[in-house]
């Protein structure tokens, strides 16, 4: 994995995340770790060394007590079998090697401990994708990468088994932002942090008109009451450290009655052609 070539530019991620509204516009990173801190209630155990992976701790403070915080960098600072539980907390879209994430996670849990992430998903901003992609080919005649590649629940929830984990389990859920202008939603993911920091990105600043007829496309395709609509999926993961106490699969042919009897109907033959 360490040849694959780099998706994320993490200086240029940096960067960005350091110009970020920490006070006002990380409201999808909050409305993210209220999920997760709603889901964890739901869960019948007491977690007593959590570590939580985040770009940005702020909003994390005063929700986990003695959760030890570590930065999503692509060596996550996590100590083996330390940790009861881990959460990954909005920064795996930006990760150069998903999987080496999760795998990290899992060998930073104790036996039967609990991951959880939450990321962005394929859907996200579906919308400007669209309109700059129209955009730029229209007056350029090109394209280039402008909107980081996300995964889907699908895909996301495979990257769960491959890094080992069991009982693994993704679901997604969309929501729907508005905005008076599209340039008003591109300063908002400005004051997100997750503005374009793509490696193969363009180094020159677009061209005010490609912005200038994204935006024009935005509203003439994606308006509502006179307002704009923004997709943001945000996909949710839970995982369990592999443990001889976790519930195991039925060998096939072991179980002890038919699901005729089970539902009180008659078995038949199926029609033949």
């Amino acid at each position: 994995m360490q040849n694959a070539p780099l998706l994320t530019d993490r200086t240029a991620l940096l960067a960005h995340r350091a110009r970020a509204d920490h006070e006002g516009d990380l409201f999808l990173h909050t409305n993210a770790a209220d999920d997760l801190q709603d889901r964890l209630s739901m869960v019948n155990r007491t977690f007593t060394a959590p570590a939580i992976v985040t770009p940005y701790p702020a909003i994390w403070e005063g929700r986990l007590p003695n959760a030890v915080i570590v930065p999503d960098e692509d060596v996550l600072a996590l100590t083996p079998r330390a940790h009861d539980l881990v959460i990954h907390a909005m920064a795996l879209h930006w990760a150069n090697d998903p999987v080496g994430q999760l795998i990290q996670c899992r060998h930073a849990l104790k036996n039967d401990g609990l991951f959880l992430a939450a990321s962005f998903g394929g859907q996200t901003l579906q919308e400007l994708r669209a309109s700059l992609a129209q955009a730029e080919s229209e007056l350029t005649g090109g394209l280039s990468p402008r909107v980081l590649p996300m995964g889907e629940i699908r895909d996301l929830g495979g990257l769960l088994q491959r890094a080992g984990f069991s009982l693994p389990v993704a679901d997604g859920l969309p929501l729907t932002a508005s905005y008076q202008t599209a340039f008003h939603l591109m300063k908002d993911l400005r004051a997100m942090g997750e503005t374009n920091a793509l490696v193969n990105r363009r180094r020159a600043f677009t061209r005010p008109s490609i912005l200038r007829r994204a935006a024009e496309i935005y509203a003439a395709n994606y308006a509502q009451d006179e307002r704009i609509t923004a997709t943001f999926e945000l996909i949710f993961m839970t995982g369990w450290a592999p443990d001889d106490s976790q519930p195991k699969p039925l060998r096939p042919g072991s179980a002890a009655q038919r699901l005729a009897d089970a539902l009180g109907t008659s078995e038949g033959r199926l029609p033949s052609d």
